[in-house]
């Protein structure tokens, strides 16, 4: 959520992100300001009457001690009706900030202002390339064929178990599931982050918070009898964590790591894109979340990316960095990187962790402050978070890239200790 005073100081600036992100209605920034004035105009309106009540009260107790009922009588009827009218006024003014928060929800974050802008992923900006792409004196399979080749993964049972989208890992392709989640945990702990194993349902108040309610809510899977979400994505359970705290300046930064299976709905979703391991309902990540002082935001938005690379690198899978623009950024990120491997039996990137900084939008939205060391009023710390990494298009690249002309599949090496094998056929 913004900070009221930015949008009241800046609407221009808020209309721009709305259009920049094609987030949201042409209107959001003139609602939510005449949301803002009702809301202020009956909060003035009831301190205007709760003076009143005060001094009329403090008036009746020593015209009864003297014995003059009869002036405070009309100061005892008056207070009655002022009471009334506070009752009516203060229903009023929490109908005016539901309005507002409601309105307030729907606006999304400032883009910052190093993000290109752009509508489409054509406008993202390619900012760092690593790795030299594998050649092959073979066709290349894609990992689909692959999987289906060596029994690793079972798309077919998936789908008659729980519907597409749901593979089972089967032998070394589950083994390879798991020795990944150790890996990325291991790269985490060594990075300074805490390990974490959290909760896969979260309420409605904890999706508020990091901003998937009201935006994506229907992409997430819904228990309906408890009113809970499964988690798209450990970033929301770890977020809320703090959810109503403050924190203490000396604390920052806090850095988590949680390994978790993630739920998304992915509607809309088609053809080469949702093919094998592409685009998957359920899948396996390592999630990095940061909570960081404001004054620091962007270089811990840096070092997390650089996290991610490592990740990547230590996998010796070529990738390219993204820069993301402002209309495929999504609805809470100020900025945003992409990481995308290159997949040699798809001919294509794949899209492997996104590193996003937020600002102080989620911890608003989450009520997380810290107070400063010199004992000054509270801010609302900087959230970030990334994929560290996220599996299925990771394993999809580690097959197709490390193939043999003989379909055997080498596995890399730091993985090796992990997997208790180097080949795969």
């Amino acid at each position: 959520m913004l900070d009221p005073q930015f949008l009241r100081d800046h609407p221009d600036a808020v209309r721009k992100a709305i259009r920049d992100k094609k987030a949201g209605e042409s209107d959001l920034v003139d609602r939510a300001l005449a949301a803002d004035e009702n809301r202020r105009a009956s909060l003035t309106e009831l301190q205007t009457i709760q003076q009143q009540l005060n001094e009329a009260s403090k008036q009746i107790g020593p015209l009864m001690k003297e014995g003059k009922r009869d002036e405070a009588t009309p100061l005892i009827e008056q207070t009655a009706e002022l009471k009334d009218q506070i009752k009516t006024i203060e229903e009023t003014a929490r109908e005016h900030e539901e309005a507002f928060n409601s309105v307030m929800l729907e606006i999304p974050n400032i883009p910052h202002e190093s993000v290109p802008v752009g509508m489409t992923p054509d406008d993202n900006a390619i900012v760092f390339e690593w790795g030299d792409k594998p050649s092959f004196d073979f066709e290349p399979k894609p990992h689909w064929d692959l999987a289906a080749q060596h029994n690793l993964i079972d798309f077919e049972r998936g789908a008659k178990v729980t519907g597409a989208g749901f593979p089972f890992y089967v032998g070394k392709g589950a083994r390879l599931q798991r020795a990944l989640i150790q890996f990325f945990l291991d790269l985490a702990d060594e990075a300074g982050y805490t390990e974490m194993q959290p909760p896969l349902v979260i309420n409605e108040i904890s999706g508020i918070g990091t901003g998937q309610i009201p935006d994506k809510e229907g992409q997430m899977y819904v228990a309906n009898l408890d009113d809970l979400y499964l988690i798209p994505t450990a970033e929301v359970p770890v977020t809320n964590f703090h959810r109503d705290e403050i924190l203490d300046a000396a604390e920052l930064p806090i850095k988590y790591a949680a390994y978790t299976p993630c739920f998304r709905r992915e509607a809309g979703s088609y053809g080469k894109d949702v093919r094998g391991l592409n685009r998957l309902h359920q899948f396996d990540k390592v999630e990095l979340v940061r909570f960081v002082h404001p004054d620091e935001s962007y270089d811990h938005l840096e070092h997390l990316r650089e996290d991610a690379e490592r990740a990547v690198q230590a996998l010796g899978l070529p990738y390219k960095r993204l820069l993301m623009c402002t209309g495929d950024m999504g609805f809470t990120q100020t900025k945003k990187y992409d990481l995308e491997v290159w997949s040699a039996g798809q001919d294509r990137w794949l899209e492997v962790s996104s590193i996003s900084n937020f600002e102080g939008f989620q911890a608003r939205r989450a009520n997380i402050r810290f107070r400063p060391e010199d004992g000054g009023k509270t801010q609302f710390v900087h959230t970030l978070n990334g994929s560290g990494l996220a599996l299925p298009r990771i394993v999809a690249t580690i097959l197709e890239n490390n193939q043999r002309a003989d379909g055997s599949i080498t596995i890399p090496e730091p993985l090796q200790r992990y997997t208790g094998f180097d080949v795969i056929g």
